[in-house]
């Protein structure tokens, strides 16, 4: 099974007020996440030239080694992922450096998750970047799903939005 993110990002300014539109619209809160995430290249081709990412992310007592191919829409950051639970992310990234992958940077962020109707809202607020509401959906269609997550945003009224991720952000801005 080839399952796509389909996912949009939005900044934000006041997480109260969307707080309270992700309840009008039926949304049920889902946790609270600290998530450190950090990213590495390929010895051999440069990931942000191929717009694919390898990441370890650590949440609490669990860590999660994440793909991500190329983005596949113009409108939203619909890519295929994969993630695999792994036991020991200092031991993986050792042995990911050593075949000479690279760390290129690190997103730290709190993360507040809820669920409206299979469509996962999150309140994200990120280290030296700000707020951002994120919605996300997994699935194998990408049309259906970017249309329902963009049905979902007007209602929420989200209009800012952003296709770079957290870290192209985070790198733009220790450039700049």
């Amino acid at each position: 099974m080839n399952t796509l993110e389909i996912e949009i990002k939005a900044f934000c300014n006041d997480m109260e007020q969307m707080r309270k539109k992700i309840l009008n619209e039926g949304g049920s809160y889902v946790g609270v996440l600290q998530e450190n995430d950090d990213y590495f290249n390929h010895p051999c081709r440069n990931f942000a030239e191929t717009d694919e990412a390898l990441r370890i992310r650590r949440s609490g007592d669990m860590a999660v080694v994440t793909y991500k191919g190329p983005k596949l829409s113009e409108k939203a950051k619909t890519r295929y992922e994969r993630e695999v639970s792994i036991d020991d992310p200092a031991g993986f990234q050792a042995i990911i450096e050593k075949l000479g992958f690279s760390r290129t940077g690190s997103v730290n962020k709190k993360r507040e998750e809820y669920m409206i109707g299979e469509i996962l809202v999150c309140l994200d607020t990120v280290e030296s970047l700000g707020t951002f509401v994120e919605l996300e959906l997994r699935s194998e269609e990408s049309e259906e799903a970017e249309k329902d997550i963009f049905e979902l945003a007007e209602k929420l009224e989200l209009t800012n939005f952003t296709r770079k991720s957290y870290l192209e952000m985070v790198l733009d801005k220790k450039d700049g």
